[in-house]
């Protein structure tokens, strides 16, 4: 018992060390350091006479000295970094050299299938492996003759790793000339192989063109009416994820103004129309179409469509896709804005009930723009019944009761009756909607009935601030 009271007190020549060695016992060593050797402690003559003289050890500040220890797990720490750093250069580096072995094809799909699981999380890595040349050899790849596909495949999941998220790499892979290289390769699809080849290229085109500098140079490859081809897919070759890819792929072209043209030169604009209706692509659809209504041939082509407008309109009703609702209000306000004839087309399509409505239920964003669609078309209204009292004189046969000023006047009143009784349906419905969202949260009887006051509220409200 003796010796191993000592032990515990003292136990090597050499503290620091052991601390060094076992850092996470050093709050046990202060423990010890404090109760054994820091302070005095008097001793019984019985322990005193047993205990074997030992020589006495320094009285070094030894607390001092285990409270300075964290500095050298600090800087033990820093080296673990650097040597993990070099160990992971040093990987990246046998990598690159494996894509430069042309010789030996095995060694080639080796560093390709590696620097895709490198570069698939790692966004230093992604950087490193970019700098260390590995992009030309993938490139390069593209073009290898492998019945299989299966150099091309690793080469395109390889390249569309080394893209996430860093736009220097995109421009990379864009100036070492692969955009040809895959467009090539999905010339024509004709097996499984070629399918899983489409799909990686489409997923490529996909996120190049989320650069800005490669959108341009992308939309001027002639990679649109294929990505177009391939969202179609009438013969339903194409799988679901390539054909959102290439949707998606579409709107980040579409964003580049100079695309839009090669994009109006394909038959993109119909198809999209007649696809709105899909909850899965109709946000996608609407948001080309927000940019291609930019341009005076992106509106030809949209009011070419038949039942354009009506689609459109149809789609401000959509109370459950807000997203929706302020994209296809932007198409309707930009094209009423541009031109009369489109203005006529939709008054006659109802768009008047269908803005009414979004004014009073729609997002904030969709009601200012409803707002001034409603107010272009009273600056219309107003501009029609002036032409037809001041146009031709003062004479007073000209605005008499027998001209068409009483006729302007009377589809007017028509006009603000119908717009008046639509406002106040809306209000009645509303109300006895969240009567009934009010039943359902109070637990009250399905078959529960408002009473006749609540109906005379709801029948004697009016809308005269919401005049037209």
């Amino acid at each position: 018992m003796a010796w191993r009271t000592m032990d515990s007190c003292y136990g090597s020549n050499d503290v620091g060390s052991v601390l060094l060695d076992q850092p996470f016992k050093l709050w046990s060593k202060i423990i010890d350091t404090v109760s054994c050797g820091g302070g005095k402690r008097p001793k019984k003559k019985s322990e005193s006479k047993n205990l074997i003289s030992l020589p006495q050890q320094p009285r070094s500040d030894k607390l001092s000295e285990l409270l300075k220890q964290p500095e050298c797990w600090e800087n033990e720490e820093k080296d673990e970094d650097v040597r993990r750093k070099e160990e992971k250069l040093e990987e990246l580096k046998r990598v690159a050299k494996k894509l430069q072995q042309q010789s030996s094809l095995e060694l080639v799909l080796e560093g390709t299938t590696e620097v895709r699981r490198l570069a698939k999380e790692d966004s230093q890595a992604r950087t490193t492996l970019a700098l260390l040349g590995v992009i030309p050899p993938l490139v390069a790849l593209l073009d290898a003759e492998d019945p299989t596909s299966h150099s091309q495949i690793a080469a395109l999941y390889a390249l569309l790793n080394l893209a996430i998220a860093n736009d220097a790499n995109k421009e990379a892979i864009v100036r070492a000339g692969a955009l040809h290289k895959m467009l090539k390769l999905i010339q024509s699809p004709s097996d499984s192989a070629n399918l899983a080849v489409t799909e990686a290229v489409v997923a490529n085109y996909l996120g190049l063109s989320a650069s800005d500098s490669n959108k341009p140079i992308i939309g001027s490859s002639g990679v649109i009416p294929y990505l177009v081809k391939t969202l179609k897919d009438f013969d339903g070759t194409s799988s679901y994820q390539t054909k959102h890819d290439s949707l998606r792929a579409l709107y980040n072209l579409s964003i580049e103004t100079t695309n839009l043209f090669p994009m109006l030169e394909t038959d993109l604009i119909p198809f999209m129309l007649s696809k709105l209706g899909d909850m899965d692509v109709s946000e996608r659809i609407l948001s080309i179409l927000g940019n291609v209504v930019a341009i005076g041939g992106g509106r030809k082509a949209i009011s070419n469509v038949p039942d354009a407008f009506p689609t459109l309109i149809d789609v401000l009703n959509w109370t459950d896709s807000p997203g929706c609702q302020e994209k296809a209000s932007y198409i309707l306000m930009v094209m009423a804005h541009k031109s009369y004839g489109h203005r006529q087309v939709m008054i006659e399509a109802g768009i008047v009930s269908s803005l009414l409505e979004l004014t009073l239920v729609g997002s904030t964003l969709a009601q200012k723009r409803a707002s001034r669609i409603l107010e272009r078309l009273r600056v219309d209204k107003g501009k029609q019944v002036s032409g037809n009292c001041g146009g031709g004189g003062l004479s007073a046969p000209l605005c008499g009761p027998n001209n068409q000023l009483k006729k302007s006047l009377e589809e007017d009143d028509d006009m603000i009756s119908q717009e008046r009784n639509a406002v106040k349906q809306l209000v009645q419905t509303s109300l006895q909607n969240n009567m009934e969202r009010m039943v359902k949260r109070a637990n009250l009887p399905h078959d529960f009935v408002p009473s006749d006051h609540f109906k005379s509220l709801a029948s004697s409200s009016t809308s005269k601030s919401l005049t037209f």
